[in-house]
């Protein structure tokens, strides 16, 4: 299949916007600069003319915008699909981030929110090719971080939350008044 080498910039760019997408639409691979919007474009041509469902895996080490590169190629999906303003199914999809990153986020030396779980999504079209729904699979990765951390680096994110709202009234119950000094940084 096709390989698409990307460097995270950890800044945002202008090769990301609406016009770009817009661009790369319709292109033949190959025809344009590697983009993730071309391999985005590919799969989804492929999809329309050979009727067969199509996978974009995105891997890469901590910090490498994994995460960041599924959020665009699901963008370009909803803008080509007739989806970006009817639903904004890109928002819908990711709606369960902030949460997903608490329970699933930890510290690591190289990055402040570095992913502790693997996603899997799925986007559904219809026989017009339009994005009808979505469905977000997530499976836990480095489980030893729950009971183990390296120097500088610390487990998930939830356990500091939690013991941070320890004195609230509502998390009384939870008995997490101990754990504060288990868990603290």
């Amino acid at each position: 299949g096709i390989v698409l080498v990307a460097i995270n910039p950890y800044e945002q760019l202008p090769i990301y916007e609406q016009d770009v997408i817009y661009a790369y639409s319709g292109q033949n691979m190959g025809d344009m600069d590697p983009h993730i919007f071309a391999v985005a474009e590919e799969a989804y041509k492929q999809m329309a003319r050979d009727e067969k469902n199509q996978s974009i895996i995105v891997s890469g080490e901590s910090g490498a915008g994994k995460t960041v590169s599924a959020k665009y190629a699901m963008r370009f999906f909803a803008t080509v699909g007739g989806s970006a303003s009817e639903t904004n199914i890109e928002a819908k999809v990711l709606a369960s981030s902030p949460i997903m990153e608490a329970i699933g986020n930890a510290k690591t030396t190289r990055n402040d929110n570095s992913s502790r779980f693997g996603k899997y999504i799925q986007i559904g079209f219809d026989k017009r090719y339009h994005i009808i729904g979505a469905n977000m699979r997530t499976y836990l990765l480095e489980k030893s971080r729950v009971v183990f951390q390296a120097e500088d680096e610390r487990n998930y994110h939830i356990f500091y939350q939690l013991c941070a709202s320890a004195s609230l009234p509502e998390f009384k119950h939870f008995g997490l008044s101990k754990c504060f000094y288990v868990f603290a940084p």
